[in-house]
């Protein structure tokens, strides 16, 4: 197995990327990106439009292959809600000689609802609406893939991630 992994935690927003990343990226002792963070250094004031989105993609992937190819774990949290922009992060860790991994979270829409609404100093500006037109646009994954259901509890979240994840990256968790 390569040295480094790249882990890819994709879904719609307010599913719950963000608690399943921090989680693999402590598990692996990692390093993790988040497009919401990143957008926000490339862009103080957001408009999300597509070339802020793609800005926003291209210094993702370009973070991680720096970290890949110096040998590290690198979970990567954002929407990833193409085909195009999931086989992008799949070339980067190919090239870099890295693992690579699909995590599609996914959470109950009526749970979703409930954090959305309840959610205070996140980094993330989607609402309800955002969520609905990602849904929308979301492609299937075609690629082996995860899917880690995070509409229960934070520690059953993780449990899954820790059963799901152990034998694809042995040496790290």
């Amino acid at each position: 197995m390569a040295s480094a992994t790249l882990i890819v935690c994709c879904g719609l927003p307010g599913v719950g990327k963000s608690a399943a990343s921090a989680h693999l990226t402590e598990r692996l002792s990692g390093v993790r990106y988040r497009s919401d963070v990143i957008r926000k250094q490339l862009f103080p004031d957001p408009e999300y439009t597509a070339a802020e989105t793609a800005a926003t993609y291209d210094e993702l992937l370009t973070r991680a292959r720096a970290d890949l190819e110096a040998g590290s774990a690198v979970v990567l949290d954002a929407t990833f809600k193409t085909k195009r922009l999931r086989d992008r992060a799949a070339t980067v860790a190919r090239e870099s000689n890295a693992a690579f991994e699909v995590v599609h979270v996914v959470c109950d829409p009526d749970v979703v609802e409930t954090r959305i609404e309840n959610r205070t100093d996140s980094v993330s500006d989607a609402d309800l609406r955002v969520h609905y037109l990602v849904k929308e646009s979301f492609e299937s994954i075609e690629c082996d893939h995860v899917v880690i259901d995070n509409s229960n509890s934070l520690d059953a979240t993780r449990r899954q991630l820790d059963r799901s994840m152990l034998g694809l990256v042995p040496s790290r968790l």
